[in-house]
């Protein structure tokens, strides 16, 4: 007799954490996707797992209303048949019999274009923490962590867990790991290592993070007695994003996000070739990068008026 789904889902997500080394987040994402899966099935056994029944959750997934959110975003409901999908790929691998992994569709998703900043509001936004009232060092610590976004793409949790010893201030470039623990290289502007220096400059605490928070009571006791800081949360930092986006002026939404998107847009624009601009974003495929391709297709655009037909339209003329 077959095992049920739920006998499975342990030695599953061990695999992902050890043999394919991702991310504790990552594994409890995956848990409670599979979890939300097996409690709606009433666990079944795992050669009981057929296209109908997942049919079946799908129409779920897309039916289910929070009352404080409304209805689940094609995206999340992708993430459940994802995290089903990879755990079928396992069972597979494994030689249990159960659905072949292929059978299962994504949901389909409108196109995504990628929201950035043009050049006035990024300056302003760039400018505003050293417009601000805030003392010296926070100054500095803000102003240093939207440059650092700006120059190297990172994503927020990838800054939020940097430590001194990651970065060499007399190099511009140092390795941040980012999704699956893949290491990739980014690079500092003259900007970004200036802000970083006047903020490391006047730190005299002895915590190993590159950026850490500066309010009482954040931070242990070492050995000695001495206050230990602790480093700044993704939260915090989107939350400083979202604020000095407002004190900027800038009258849409932002977030760290938008500093990576902004990245990738201003290479683009400057003439970067796209599967570079991969490499410097660590996406795993082109095709996550190619929702920048909004920019080329303007420049393309561009291109074509400038130089297409021209000497038809001075006939006509």
């Amino acid at each position: 007799m077959a095992k049920k789904i739920s006998q499975y889902l342990r030695p599953f997500l061990e695999y992902l954490e050890i043999e394919r080394g991702r991310s504790s987040l990552t594994v409890r994402n995956y848990e409670f996707y599979l979890g939300r899966f097996i409690e709606w099935t009433k666990d079944p056994a795992v050669d009981e797992v057929t296209s109908e029944l997942v049919r079946q959750y799908r129409l779920y997934l897309n039916r289910i209303e929070d009352p404080s959110r409304g209805p689940l975003k094609k995206n999340t409901q992708n993430y459940h048949l994802i995290a089903l999908r990879s755990f079928l790929k396992y069972l597979a691998r494994n030689d249990v019999s159960t659905l072949a992994p292929e059978k299962i569709e994504l949901a389909k998703q409108g196109n995504r274009e990628p929201s950035f900043l043009d050049a006035v509001d990024l300056e302003r936004l760039l400018d505003a923490p050293t417009q601000s009232d805030a003392p010296p060092i926070l100054k500095a610590r803000d102003r240093a962590i939207l440059e650092l976004f700006f120059s190297t793409g990172m994503r927020v949790s990838e800054l939020a867990n940097l430590k001194k010893d990651q970065i060499n201030l007399d190099r511009d470039e140092f390795s941040v790991r980012g999704k699956g623990d893949k290491a990739r290289v980014v690079f500092l502007s003259h900007q970004a290592r200036h802000w970083l220096k006047a903020y490391l400059a006047l730190r005299d605490d002895a915590s190993p993070y590159l950026i850490i928070r500066h309010d009482r009571a954040a931070g242990k006791k070492d050995a000695k007695g001495e206050v230990i800081p602790k480093p700044i949360t993704p939260r915090s930092i989107e939350r400083l994003v979202c604020h000095y986006a407002v004190a900027a002026g800038i009258p849409k939404k932002v977030s760290p996000h938008t500093l990576r998107h902004s990245f990738a847009t201003d290479l683009l624009m400057n003439g970067a070739d796209i599967r570079s601009v991969q490499s410097m974003l660590g996406h795993a495929s082109i095709t996550t990068t190619q929702i920048y391709t909004h920019v080329t297709n303007q420049q393309l655009r561009e291109v074509h008026q400038a130089f297409h037909a021209k000497r038809r339209g001075d006939e006509e003329g």
